[in-house]
This record gives C-alpha cells, structure tokens and sequence, in this order.
C-alpha cells in the first residue's frame, strides 16, 4: 500500500474511529477524575469532546462539501487529504500535547485546547450567521465547545499575573492553527480557480 492508498484507506474511516475514541475516553474519565487535578481532567476532556464534534462534522465528508460547494462556491478549498491531516495528527496532536503539557508542567500550559475549542466555535457560529442556517459541527461546537473551552481556560489559567502570559501564548496557538487551514483552504481554492481558468 502507497502513501496515497494509505490516505484514501484512512480518509475513508478516521470518523468512526473517532466515535469509538471519543467512547472510550470518556469511559475512563470516572478513573482519571480520581488521580488528577480539574484543570488536568478538563484538559484531557477536549479530547474526547473534539472527536464527538469531528463526527457531527465530517460524518459522509459533509464539512468538506460545506466548505467547497458553500463557502467556496464550489471550489475545491479543501481535500479528503487536508481533513485528514487537519482532524488526525494536528488537532488530536494539539489535544494529546496539551493534556500532556497540562499534567507534566502546569495546567495553564495546556490552556491551547481550551482555546482551540472556542476559536472553532466562533467559526461555526459566525458562518450559522452568516448563513442563516446550519453547518456541519455547529451543535457540538455551541453546546460542548463553549461550555469546556470555557471551563478549560477558567480553571487552568485563572487570571494572575504569573498566567497571561499563558493566555496568551495559548489564544495565539489556537489562533494560529486556525488562520493556518484557513490559508490553506483560501490557497488551495485560488489554486483551483487558476487551472479552471487556465
């Protein structure tokens, strides 16, 4: 199997493994609850919670159709390719490193995931205005997103001077991720219209 098989195989079922991820983890979070702190149990929560919103989203390739043939006015922005890179090694990495970050260091170290949540949810919910209407991932990102983003960057940063710094440094990785797919997405689509017209 070549690399691009590979990609194809896993673009094909990265989702539902999520589902089954995202069940397992918040199996254990009765466990976790016990041995660690509620900034470094939250923190572990994004996880989880990120792949619940990443099923609502990309459940039959929807997200990915949402962006080429609504915000792009069809075209291609956004490869199965992207998705995968995007979903799998960027935000579970991004959530992995920050529960790690969280535990190993200190709490506000981790405050990148609680972040991310909410700069996906102000995504979603600015394009659900925009739009007037649903896109795929809103409900999870207005109804768990906000919610534990919040918590997350509430009790693993409280604002003292020692933690802004923390803030900062977390909002602006969150945010850079997310400009950084946006580009992409702007790239790729100025791409495609150049050999359209070409």
């Amino acid at each position: 199997m070549n690399m691009d098989e590979m990609v194809a195989w896993l673009s094909r079922r990265w989702v539902i493994g999520a589902g089954f991820m995202a069940a397992a983890g918040l199996a254990a979070l009765p466990i976790l609850a016990t041995l660690v702190s509620l900034p470094v149990l939250l923190i572990f929560l994004c996880s989880p919670t990120y792949m619940v919103h990443q099923v609502e989203e990309h459940h039959h390739d929807r997200f990915r159709r949402f962006v080429n043939d609504t915000l792009f006015a069809g075209r291609c922005a956004m490869t199965r390719r992207d998705v995968l890179i995007v979903n799998v090694p960027v935000v579970w990495g991004l959530n992995l490193g920050a529960a790690y970050a969280a535990y190993f260091l200190t709490p506000a170290a981790g405050m990148v995931a609680g972040y991310a949540m909410l700069v996906n949810a102000m995504g979603h919910l600015i394009a659900a205005a925009r739009l007037h209407g649903y896109n795929p991932g809103l409900l999870s990102a207005a109804l768990l997103f906000v919610p534990l983003g919040t918590a997350v960057v509430v009790t693993a940063g409280p604002l003292q001077s020692t933690s802004v710094a923390w803030h900062f440094a977390a909002l602006g990785g969150a945010l850079v991720v997310h400009i950084a797919i946006a580009a992409s997405a702007f790239w790729r689509a100025g791409m495609s219209t150049g050999r359209m017209l070409g």
